[in-house]
């Protein structure tokens, strides 16, 4: 049986080391919150890609799908800071939607995009509703592209909520239509 001092001893032990980690642990500034975003907390955007590393591109290209055109955009934040891919698409107001069965881990809508009533106008499955329960069909969906600064397109390796740019990186939403757009335009 353990004994009362000792007992006593590892409970003030293990107090002082908890007490100690919490002073080890980086502080927001006054006036700042604890959040893990890397977005700029008042960004600087500009229409149109940027034009080199002065922030991070943002392209949303809905063209596939009808009436997606109007949605397109093209947008450069403009920071020195690294920003986590989906602050920045929040810091643009682009709305993002998971699926039940992946979460954010798989992009099903974008701005609402496509539409969980209509069908997504394929010609392999003219009556195809997205409804975002698992993975999107292999004719009808977003892909997230990354291009680091002085490379080419290339899919993300990992979905918005981790993928992490850099100044003069570009990320663009995709949606492809029975195999159509490839690859995000040079």
């Amino acid at each position: 049986m353990t004994s009362l001092p000792r007992l006593l001893t590892l409970i003030t032990v293990g107090a002082l080391a908890l007490g100690m980690s919490a002073c080890a642990a980086e502080s927001p500034a006054p006036g700042a919150s604890a959040s893990t975003t890397l977005a700029p907390p008042e960004a600087a955007i500009a229409d149109g890609a940027c034009a080199g590393d002065e922030g991070v591109s943002i392209l949303v290209d809905a063209g596939a799908l009808a009436g997606g055109e109007g949605a397109d955009r093209a947008s450069c934040i403009l920071t020195d800071e690294p920003l986590i891919a989906a602050d920045a698409l929040d810091t643009l107001g682009v709305q993002l939607e998971g699926t039940k069965e992946y979460g954010d881990q798989v992009v099903c809508r974008v701005d609402g995009m496509p539409s969980d009533t209509a069908p997504v106008g394929s010609t392999e499955d003219p009556a195809y509703v997205e409804t975002c329960e698992s993975m999107p069909a292999a004719f009808a969906y977003w892909s997230l592209w990354i291009k680091p600064a002085g490379g080419t397109w290339d899919y993300a390796q990992e979905g918005a909520s981790t993928l992490q740019l850099q100044p003069g990186d570009s990320i663009e939403l995709l949606f492809t239509l029975d195999g159509a757009p490839v690859s995000p335009d040079a």
